[in-house]
């Protein structure tokens, strides 16, 4: 026996460690998760997270660090969010012990409706320039935040990012590939190359790169708050900048901006509480597939399984055709979400999933009623799940002079259909991708956590969900695990669903699987790894400890102390 052990202790000493190899936990997994006691930030920005980190060591709370953080990524990852984009975030007060929700979104121009596009005979928006601009709403929602909760002063909590956009700061691999990509489409637009190709040239990894135009523009809005961007100078020359490239957005539309708190929606999964913001977001959908999935033996199925992902697939049908037609801003249209999100519609809607792939699915019948995602979590218990975007990547190609940000492109989301609910319409919010998420157990908080991704994102959350509860992962197996998207669903635009759509596979999915989902009749295609910016805090109660996961795809960071 003993020469057994000593030949296998030599063998496993000789034979070379493939990369996925683990001592623990499942090959996928691209390392352990990261434990910490006293606070945790996840952030897709390495420079981001120890700022958030720095923060809470000053006695920042996790608000404040959320904010600076997200500040950082505003600077340090343009190509998916800033200053000029949107914000949404579900906060867990300790104090309180209960879930906020904020809906930081901003609204179209005022003088924009349909009959604009329709004098033009234009049958949908334009996905860059002027007129798909929105007002942003993350500088607002920040302030709305601090607030609320902030302990910190705004100059404390932007001084890091000032300092980092004064003196410079090395580009990732990762975001230099999407600055390159970005300043092919962008590099005549104006003014983008002042701020994002000095010496006329794209960014790439290494390079460093400096932002003195953001940095003027966070001292003052440090300094003078929110009024600054939205009441000041600053509107003034984005009012006049728009109009000037031909948009509608006036000082009025700037000024009249606000944020709105909103009360979280969920559903019980298997014991947990799943929770989402309500429209015009797009978290009702994670929560409409995930009661669907519940009526199944999933665990018994295995992950990876075709049964598992036929049956996922046509979940997330179902609840797109109802994503399309019901989800927009409740300021202007009655949505039935309580109906939407019952366990009764689910069973009515399950009912209509067979073993073969559907082409098509009408909506249910009802009463008529780029990005980038961080989360952190504080000593006192508090946990802040923060979104923020401008869409598409870096935006709409608009960068107002001297304010060293673009804006966000969220009016191409508007749909162009007289009647439907989502369709344009003067100081109206369209509907939106971005989408933070939590769970909490018998009242207390579990996991805060969010990826990126468009419509991914929902399809998305509801994976997470399921690899923690029914396939036992841990934080940073959850995140890892190969994920699949479908793709070609109905949209709230107006685009219909009629050929079923296609099934994106990450690679790690067995081509059994494949083979026998194409049998289903499901089209699949192969994703090169595309569906990234995953972060996760998870509170263990019973050991006092926070667990931090972060994003392999992207850049991701998680640390904690």
């Amino acid at each position: 026996m003993k020469h057994l052990i000593f030949f296998l202790a030599i063998t496993f000493l000789l034979t070379p460690l493939r990369a996925q190899d683990r001592v623990t936990g499942l090959t996928f997994a691209s390392r352990s998760e990261v434990i910490a006691q006293n606070g945790m930030v996840a952030t897709s920005h390495p420079l981001a997270t120890q700022i958030g980190l720095d923060i809470l060591k000053k006695g920042g709370n996790a608000i404040d660090a959320a904010i600076a953080a997200n500040a950082a990524t505003g600077l340090m990852e343009p190509t998916g969010s800033g200053i000029g984009g949107d914000l949404f975030a579900i906060v867990w007060s300790a104090k309180d012990q209960k879930l906020y929700g904020l809906n930081a979104s901003g609204r179209s121009p005022q003088a924009l409706d349909l009959k604009y596009f329709q004098a033009r005979n234009m049958d949908r928006i334009p996905k860059f320039g002027p007129l798909p601009v929105s007002v942003p709403g993350c500088v607002d929602g920040w302030f709305e935040l601090h607030q609320k909760f902030g302990q910190l002063k705004m100059e404390t909590i932007f001084a890091p990012t000032i300092r980092y956009a004064e003196q410079g700061f090395p580009v990732t691999e990762l975001i230099g590939y999407y600055l390159t990509a970005s300043s092919k489409r962008f590099k005549d637009y104006p003014n983008f190359a002042d701020v994002f190709m000095p010496e006329g040239k794209p960014l790439s990894k290494g390079d460093i790169f400096q932002n003195p135009d953001l940095a003027q523009t966070l001292k003052i809005i440090a300094k003078e708050g929110r009024d600054a961007f939205y009441k000041g100078e600053m509107a003034k020359t984005m009012a006049d900048f728009l109009q000037k490239e031909g948009g509608l957005m006036t000082f009025e539309d700037f000024a009249n901006h606000h944020s709105e708190w909103v009360t979280p929606i969920s559903t019980n999964y298997r014991g947990y509480d799943i929770w989402e913001l309500p429209p015009n977001g797009q978290g009702t959908a994670a929560l409409q597939i995930l009661n669907i999935m519940e009526g199944y033996p999933v665990a018994e199925w295995g992950f990876g399984s075709s049964e598992y992902i036929h049956h996922f697939v046509e979940a997330k049908k179902l609840a797109f055709e109802d994503r399309a037609q019901y989800y927009a801003d409740p300021d202007f249209a009655e949505i039935p979400i309580e109906e939407l999100i019952s366990k009764n519609y689910a069973a009515k809607r399950r009912s209509l999933i067979t073993n073969r792939a559907g082409k098509s699915y009408p909506a249910g019948k009802l009463k008529d009623g780029d990005t980038i995602y961080l989360t952190v979590a504080d000593k006192e218990g508090n946990m802040v799940s923060l979104i923020q975007s401008n869409y598409r990547g870096m935006g709409s190609g608009m960068v107002p002079p001297g304010l060293g940000f673009m804006f966000q492109d969220r009016g191409e989301l508007f749909s162009l259909e007289e009647g439907h609910r989502n369709v344009v319409e003067g100081g109206k919010r369209p509907f939106h991708t971005i989408i933070p998420a939590f769970i909490t157990k018998n009242g207390k908080p579990w996991v805060s956590f969010g990826l990126m991704g468009g419509g991914m994102q929902p399809q998305g959350h509801a994976q997470i969900v399921m690899n923690l509860i029914d396939f036992n992962m841990n934080l940073q197996e959850a995140g890892d695990a190969p994920r699949m998207e479908h793709q070609g669903s109905s949209e709230p635009t107006g685009e219909v669903m009629t050929n079923g759509g296609e099934v994106k596979l990450e690679s790690g999915f067995p081509y059994q699987t494949v083979q026998e989902l194409l049998h289903k009749g499901h089209q699949v295609g192969y994703s090169l790894g595309s569906y990234g910016g995953y972060q996760a805090i998870m509170w263990d109660e019973n050991k006092k400890v926070y667990y931090g996961a972060s994003e392999s795809r992207k850049d991701g960071h998680a640390a904690g102390y």
